[in-house]
Order: structure tokens, then C-alpha cells, then sequence
């Protein structure tokens, strides 16, 4: 009798080579936390010299100590790969070494603060880019982050926090992470290690009372960073399950419809991460080029944040596809049911009164005629628009 396809999944070729793939690749350790002090370089450190001691080949890549003495001691006579010496703008900056790193091919490195952007120049602008390479190498990495880096979260953070953070990680970063670990600490704890001296130096205390760590800061950004570990948890244990699920029990796709120059492009994509995460799914980014919005018809600066919109879309996982169409909604939506997608985010707008009355927006019609999809409008309401 022949197997019916709609009630068993077999493993694809796909499958397979992701397996492979996998298996060639080094292992991704991460200890992640809500602010500075909670202990992480402490942690790596410890687990460092346990790994010697049962005779690990294990390196410290890149260690920053914040001229903490007690970290400074934890070292010990752990081996440390020598920084790189960068002179930028008549400054010399300290780099992790990535090719010395490389050629010296340890077991295990350690690599702290991974959301740092290297100096110009740099093989590539990211530290958390360096740590791909050394996965890819097959060097095992363990290494340490705090969640408010994490792209997805940074409106969140910004709305809550009033803290604007720069360096940021994709959450397919995270994602990639064989184990994470969240290191947990009371407020209180952290607070008094900070008036303590064991976090910064005195001189910046009292600046780093009144600002970032304040209480309901570091209640808020405690609160993401629990909430945060353990969805990635429950992914990772949904991603070991995935080879044995049936087709009925895999989600929807997500998808963000984008013009080719929103003011608020960055909101609607960390919207498209963060859902897709929960969602343990795949997701696209779409947008359609119009007669009007051909590449020859739109200016320099339009076509200059398309493109960033784009690379920042495919950093944060999703697949970017260009619909070409005189017909907006119609082509959103006819991609959107060839590509079983669930959930569909666009953007509000506000159109001027005179154009409301000469016809439906691109958002109405999609309101209208968007039966089968769960449509998702994002109001910007409080947020920074681009410049």
C-alpha cells in the first residue's frame, strides 16, 4: 500500500547535510546576562581552568577583565592568544587576534564580549562575526553577551530602559548556541557589588547609579533576560524535535511587508525576528517594487536604505524577496498563500485626508482581503523615526 504523504514526514536530503554540516562545525557556549557584574567572565574563567585541568586544549581569545583585579587574578596561568595592535585615527586599538586564533586552533576559546564592533579595517565589523569563523573552523567557543544586545529587543529596551544600545547581535546568533546559560542575580546583589567597587571604578558610580543602573532598569532588563533564555531553550528543544515532526504540527511562516524606504524599517523587522523566534519559524521580508518605485525612478537615498534594510533583514535571518507589481496588496497576498505564510506584519500609516478619499490605502485592502492570515499592524506610535 503506498505511504501517505500527508500524515509522515521522511528526513530530506537537506535534513541530512544540515547533520553533516553540523557535525563539522564547533560547538557554541554562551553565558548570557542582564547588565555588567553579574559574574560572566567570572564564569567563563572557571569553566576554562576546569577544562584544563581534565586536559582540554582551551585558549582565552579574548578576555576583558575591566581592570577588575579579582578577574585580572582568575586568569592565572590560563594560555591568552596576544591582541592585535590597530592604529586607527592616530589611536591604537587592541583587537582579538582572529587569525592568530585561528592558526593556533584550540579545542575551546573563550571570547568575551561578543556584541563589540571591531575597528575599521577589520576582517569583519563584528566580534560575533569572528565567532562564526571560529565555529566554522571547527573551534569549539564558549563564550558571554548581555540580552540587551540582542537586535530584536533594542525598541523594547529603548522604550522601557530610555538606554539606547549600539552593538547589537542578531538573534540568529543566539539561536546558533548549543547551550546557554543565564546567569541570574537579585537587583539588590548587583547594586551592592556596584557600590562595592567590584563593577567599575568609583569615579563612575554615582554616573552609572543614575542611569543605566537604576532599579527599574535592571528589574526590566532581568525580566527580558529570563524570558529571553528560556524561549531560546524551548527553540533549541523544538529545532532536536524537528526531523520527527509531522507537517500538521509545523507552524505558519511570518512575513514583514516593507516599502523600499520606511521611516520605521528597524521596528518592523526586530517585530518580524521576535515572532518568528516564538514562533520557531521561518520568515520573509518582502517588499514590492512598483512602476513607480523602479530602481531608475526612486532617489540615491531611497536606494541606499533599501539596501540597508535588506542587509540588516538577511542579519537577522529572515529571506528578502522583491515582488515587481502595479498591485501592492494583491502581490503581498498572493505570495503570502504560495508560501504558507500565517502571519503577515505591515507597518501603519497615515495618509492624508485627500488621498483617503480618492481610493482604499495598500493597508485597507490588506485588512479587507487578507482572510486566512493573521495581519499584524504595527503602530510606531512613540518611536523614533529614521531621519
Amino acid at each position: 500500500m503506498a505511504e501517505d504523504a500527508r500524515t509522515t514526514r521522511r528526513p530530506s536530503a537537506q535534513d541530512f547535510l544540515e547533520l553533516v554540516e553540523r557535525a563539522k562545525r564547533g560547538r557554541l557556549k554562551l553565558y548570557v546576562g542582564f547588565a555588567a557584574g553579574v559574574g560572566k567572565t567570572w564564569r567563563m574563567l572557571e569553566e576554562a581552568h576546569a577544562l584544563k585541568r581534565r586536559g582540554v586544549d582551551v585558549v582565552g581569545a579574548l578576555i576583558e577583565t575591566h581592570g577588575r583585579a579579582e578577574t585580572r587574578a582568575l586568569i592565572r596561568d590560563l594560555e591568552v592568544v596576544p591582541r592585535k595592535e590597530v592604529e586607527y585615527r592616530g589611536v591604537v586599538v587592541e583587537e582579538m587576534d582572529l587569525a592568530a586564533v585561528l592558526a593556533r586552533r584550540p579545542a575551546v576559546a573563550i571570547v568575551d564580549e561578543i556584541p563589540h564592533t571591531n575597528v575599521p579595517g577589520s576582517k569583519n565589523r563584528k566580534r560575533y562575526q569572528d565567532v562564526l569563523d571560529l565555529l566554522a573552523a571547527g573551534v569549539n567557543v564558549i563564550g558571554a553577551l548581555n540580552i540587551q544586545h540582542l537586535e530584536s529587543l533594542n525598541d523594547l529596551i529603548q522604550r522601557n530602559t530610555h538606554v539606547t544600545v549600539r552593538e547589537t547581535v542578531p538573534d540568529s546568533f543566539l539561536e546558533q548556541a548549543d547551550q546557554v546559560v543565564n546567569l541570574d542575580l537579585a537587583v539588590e546583589d548587583l547594586l551592592e557589588r556596584l557600590k562595592t567597587g567590584k563593577i567599575y571604578p568609583s569615579e563612575k558610580i554615582p554616573w552609572a547609579l543614575t542611569h543605566f543602573f537604576r532599579d527599574q532598569n535592571l528589574a526590566t532588563l532581568r525580566e527580558l533576560s529570563l524570558r529571553e533564555v528560556a524561549e531560546s531553550l524551548d527553540r533549541s528543544a523544538a529545532q532536536a524535535a524537528r526531523l520527527g515532526e509531522t507537517p500538521g504540527s509545523t507552524r505558519g511562516r511570518v512575513m514583514v511587508a516593507l516599502s523600499s524606504n520606511p521611516p520605521h524599517a528597524l521596528a518592523l523587522l526586530r517585530r518580524g525576528s521576535r515572532m518568528a523566534g516564538r514562533l520557531n519559524t521561518d520568515w520573509f521580508v518582502a517588499y514590492v517594487e512598483t512602476p513607480q518605485e523602479a530602481p531608475e525612478r526612486i532617489g540615491s537615498e531611497a536606494q541606499r536604505n533599501l539596501l540597508d534594510n535588506i542587509e540588516k533583514a538577511r542579519e537577522l535571518g529572515a529571506e528578502v524577496v522583491r515582488l515587481k507589481s502595479d498591485d501592492p496588496a494583491a502581490a503581498l497576498l498572493d505570495f503570502a498563500r504560495s508560501h504558507r505564510v500565517s502571519d503577515l506584519i505591515v507597518g501603519r500609516t497615515e495618509l492624508p485626508w485627500w488621498r483617503r478619499l480618492l481610493g482604499r490605502s495598500v493597508l485597507q485592502r490588506l485588512v479587507d482581503t487578507s482572510a486566512g492570515l493573521d495581519l499584524h499592524v504595527v503602530s510606531f506610535e512613540g518611536e523614533e523615526a529614521r531621519p
